[in-house]
């Protein structure tokens, strides 16, 4: 793939990227921003492993999906639900980011629930294709999203 080939592939799926990568980060853009720019690199420097750029997509969310996990292992300070129900935020766009509810009932889920509910729904992709994403069973997907659907419901108090 070309330089060229990868900027075109990398402008045609950045918003639905950044989205998904944006909801991972339950809404801290600041957050996102900076896995999706390690993404970027990473996937650019291995470019030559991608043998089917048909696949561009699916490969890379798989790596925003690894580096997001790999920030969430070297994190040191863990902040509780109350604490994030309280925070301020300096930018005007995030103090009225519309969806703080859902990032916040999202954020309470445990990590792999939160990725199978945020590629099936907000990404659509299958749950074959969300098993081969995040390195797991298609059963264990599954499991992963009805959880995930449960606690949501709990969180956000829908009957």
């Amino acid at each position: 793939m070309t330089r060229e080939q990868f900027i075109i592939q990398v402008k045609n799926h950045e918003k639905s990227f950044r989205r998904f990568l944006m909801a991972l980060c339950c809404g801290d853009s600041a957050l996102a921003d900076d896995i999706a720019q390690q993404s970027y690199i990473k996937a650019y420097l291995s470019v030559e492993n991608l043998e089917n750029p048909d696949k561009f997509r699916y490969w890379l969310y798989r790596i925003g999906h690894n580096t997001f996990l790999s920030h969430k292992r070297s994190e040191k300070l863990m902040v509780g639900y109350e604490e994030v129900r309280e925070m301020q935020s300096e930018s005007a766009s995030d103090c009225n980011f519309k969806y703080q509810e859902l990032h916040l009932a999202l954020n309470r889920l445990p990590l792999k629930e939160r990725i199978a509910i945020l590629l099936y729904y907000m990404e659509g992709y299958s749950i074959k294709e969300i098993s081969g994403i995040v390195d797991s069973s298609e059963d264990s997907v599954r499991q992963q999203m009805s959880r995930g659907r449960k606690h949501l419901k709990e969180y956000l108090k829908i009957d």
